[in-house]
């Protein structure tokens, strides 16, 4: 019984070690399929994403509102932006990306709820 005892050991710390392992390569597969476009400076065109819990929101509703304007990019992850109407927000970081401007008119970057009024 002692013998597999130190059996039972060594096959918990083998089981250890291996979950470490898969852990590590887990971790570097996943940081390399992170996009690297999320490095913002100030004066960058951003859109935000809205997470509230709407009930009747709809399936093909979009959820990126914007663009807003990146005021300042704090250490720690946070950025603050400022809207159309001058008024500034500090947001977190994972909740926006950059804005492409292109040949989109004004009406596609307005929140479509404003868009359904009309």
């Amino acid at each position: 019984r002692l013998g597999q005892l130190n059996k039972l050991g060594e096959l918990r710390d083998e089981a250890y070690e291996n979950s470490h392992i898969y852990k590590e390569k887990t971790k570097k597969w996943h940081d390399a399929r992170i996009k690297g476009n999320k490095i913002f400076e100030p004066g960058d065109k951003v859109l935000l994403f809205n997470s509230r819990l709407r009930f009747f929101s709809g399936k093909l509703r979009t959820r990126w509102y914007g663009p807003y304007t990146v005021v300042q990019v704090f250490p720690h992850g946070a950025i603050e932006l400022v809207g159309k109407d001058g008024m500034k927000f500090k947001v977190n970081g994972h909740r926006v990306k950059h804005f492409e401007e292109g040949a989109s008119n004004e009406e596609e970057n307005m929140p479509l709820m404003a868009l359904d009024e009309t």
